[in-house]
């Protein structure tokens, strides 16, 4: 079995501004002011908040919690405004459709915005969102997210052959090869496709239209 971990922002799905906008006001509803300008591609939820805290813990459990109520509300924006990428629904359905296959999350979001985003979409009908890995998970890095969701699946499914993660920056990558994960990089979204091959992953994709070429990548030939 083959445990195919996806990111979110960049790779499956653009939500045109609407996570960023949510967490600026989540942090103006539970701190009172605006937040100082911070790093947010390739960083979970909780790297993005404790940054904006200045690293106090205090408030972060009641920032994360706004931030969800905060992306609730931009449900139908996002959807207005954003898109999933170009050939990403038919390569979930393809790989959805092969026995060898369990997709999920690997993201910085939290577990219920992981959610919102993705169904925002359409395309929740192709995870199982159980054996995910996410921002509100007990880790704040990436590569300690892959053995959480290596772990989940292991319960529910069995020992996984190989896991593999789909991601948009040299973080991704970074979290794949440190967890010893196969890396597919998507030259989608946040990154320059030169920092992506610098960053030397196992495959790296313009993008996800031809299917096919898609899955090879991903799960390699049958």
């Amino acid at each position: 079995m083959i445990l195919v971990l996806w990111d979110i922002d960049g790779t499956l799905v653009d939500t045109a501004g609407h996570g960023k906008h949510a967490f600026e006001e989540a942090f103006e509803a539970v701190i009172g002011r605006p937040p100082e300008p911070v790093e947010f591609a390739g960083r979970t939820d909780h790297q993005i908040a404790l940054a904006m805290l200045n690293q106090e813990r205090e408030a972060l459990p009641r920032l994360l919690e706004q931030l969800a109520t905060a992306l609730e509300a931009r449900k139908e924006m996002m959807r207005h405004d954003g898109h999933a990428y170009p050939g990403v629904p038919e390569t979930l359905a393809a790989l959805h459709g092969r026995e060898d296959v369990v997709q999920s999350l690997l993201t910085g979001n939290i577990e219920a915005n992981a959610a919102l985003k993705v169904g925002a979409f359409g395309l929740e009908h192709w995870f199982d969102f159980e054996v995910g890995a996410y921002g509100s998970d007990p880790h704040e890095e990436r590569s300690e997210l892959v053995a959480v969701a290596r772990e989940r699946v292991k319960t529910k499914y069995g020992e996984p052959t190989r896991a593999v993660l789909v991601g948009d920056t040299p973080h991704d990558i970074q979290a794949a090869q440190k967890a010893g994960a196969r890396a597919v990089a998507v030259a989608t979204g946040f990154s320059h496709v030169s920092a992506l091959r610098e960053s030397r992953p196992d495959v790296l994709l313009d993008d996800l239209r031809d299917t096919g070429a898609a899955v090879e990548a991903i799960v390699g030939r049958s």
